[in-house]
């Protein structure tokens, strides 16, 4: 399952709702809005477009590091880092994934009531520059010390998708490629034959 992770400075700010009016039509398990330099407002204003493209095609939208903004907007996911969901106290329904980097952050992200892992990086990424990459020893290991959803993130494509699912992981988060990719939809549906 293919999950488009979103960085609106990494295309053209005429090109970003568009872009995700494009990536949504060609159903993507999921987009996750992570735009992390948006204050809450910004963010909740931004989040509201995205959901009403993504409500618009059937996707769904994963919110990020912005439980209230969530819940304000009945978002029903939410990506948080291992020290937000620590800090984290429920407060409704949210389902919570949590970016773990390693085995013990997973049992620890586990146990803490996490629905869902985004691991990585798992290969090589230019949003990663100069940081080796985990490689898929490392997201065998993960997926073998939960039972939970794991999703790898960093360098996926779908020349290396298969690798990924082999390892067990439910499904991908690609952030680079979806925001800059010529044709969104052919981008989405390179992923669908890995169904």
């Amino acid at each position: 399952m293919l999950i488009c992770v979103t960085d609106r400075r990494l295309c053209p700010a005429e090109d970003f709702l568009p872009r995700i009016e494009r990536l949504a039509a060609a159903k993507p398990y999921a987009v996750m809005l992570r735009e992390k330099d948006l204050d809450p407002p910004a963010y909740a204003r931004l989040a509201r477009q995205v959901k009403d493209i993504c409500d618009r095609h059937g996707v769904l939208l994963i919110g990020h590091q912005n439980p209230t903004v969530a819940e304000q907007m009945a978002i029903t996911h939410l990506q948080l880092p291992l020290p937000a969901l620590r800090a984290y106290r429920r407060r409704g329904p949210l389902l919570i994934g949590a970016s773990v980097h390693s085995a013990a952050e997973a049992e620890e992200a586990q146990s803490l009531g996490a629905a869902y892992l985004v691991a990585g990086h798992i290969f090589a990424t230019d949003s990663k520059k100069g940081v080796p990459p985990k490689g898929l020893p490392f997201l065998r290991q993960i997926c073998q010390a939960v039972n939970l959803p794991v999703y790898a993130i960093g360098g996926i494509s779908a020349s290396n998708a298969p690798a990924v699912l082999e390892c067990g992981a439910a499904g991908f988060c690609v952030l680079s490629a979806a925001m800059t990719c010529p044709d969104p939809a052919a981008f989405v549906r390179a992923f669908d034959r890995l169904r």
